[in-house]
């Protein structure tokens, strides 16, 4: 059975590419790691799952957000979208 994951979608460069704050996305990433864990537990059986997927997420964190997809039947977390708030 393949692992749960978390992706940048489209890539890396398009969802984060400017943002030099190299703290501030660590954390995005501490946290996608989270939520691939919840994902995880709460979709054991990810690829059999057959409703629709779950709404778009959106995570705060310390120095902005991220908005994130949760595709259980690909066991991935997307993040789709980093918005860093400037200080």
């Amino acid at each position: 059975m393949a692992e749960w994951r978390w992706e940048y979608d489209p890539t890396a460069e398009h969802v984060i590419g400017g943002i030099d704050d190299l703290a501030f996305i660590a954390r995005v990433e501490e946290t996608a790691d989270e939520l691939v864990r919840a994902a995880a537990a709460q979709y054991l059986e990810g690829t059999l799952f057959q409703g629709a997927s779950p709404k778009l997420g959106e995570e705060i964190i310390s120095g902005g957000m991220f908005i994130h997809q949760v595709v259980p039947r690909q066991q991935c977390v997307y993040i789709l979208q980093v918005t860093m708030v400037p200080y």
